[in-house]
């Protein structure tokens, strides 16, 4: 894992891009001005074949919820996640594309938050949407985000590295 400069964190990478250019590697992280921290990651529809979406919640991929310990591929598939969020999609990878997730810092969701308010603690576990945050309602649930200004969807991201 390295700490690049100067990535793209809008644009998406096919296998064959990345075996041509490899602006990174899965799991190198790029630290933006403002603090904002991104992580590289591969796409996965999942299951249910839900779409990557800007702004919304990708979540560590776990087919059926079961996880195998998946630290570097993704998806937006919540019954796929195992209730442990990722990032916040930057860009629309198709499957099995590579892409840029928030990790660190402040970012707007696209994807309204299933509850909360400001402050509250965030996680994947209970989300009833995909891509969707809800409120940490107990000890052992994965806190990935605080609610900044939950009326308007703006989320300090602390997702893991």
């Amino acid at each position: 894992m390295a700490m690049l400069a100067g990535a793209n964190i809008t644009q998406t990478y096919s296998a064959a891009q990345l075996a041509v250019q490899g602006p990174a590697s899965v799991g190198d992280h790029y630290e933006a001005a403002g603090g904002k921290i991104y992580k590289f990651v591969k796409f996965n529809n999942g299951v249910g074949n839900v779409a990557a979406v800007v702004g919304a919640a990708a979540y560590y991929y776990a087919v059926s919820g079961a996880s195998a310990g998946q630290t570097t591929e993704v998806t937006m598939d919540v019954t796929d996640s195992g209730g442990i969020g990722a990032g916040i999609f930057q860009s629309i990878p198709a499957d099995g594309e590579y892409c840029w997730l928030q990790i660190k810092g402040p970012a707007t969701m696209l994807v309204a938050l299933t509850a909360g308010a400001d402050g509250n603690a965030l996680t994947a576990v209970g989300a009833g949407a995909d891509g969707a945050l809800d409120v940490s309602a107990a000890v052992t649930d994965a806190v990935v985000a605080y609610a900044i200004d939950a009326s308007v969807d703006l989320i300090f991201c602390d997702f893991p590295f």
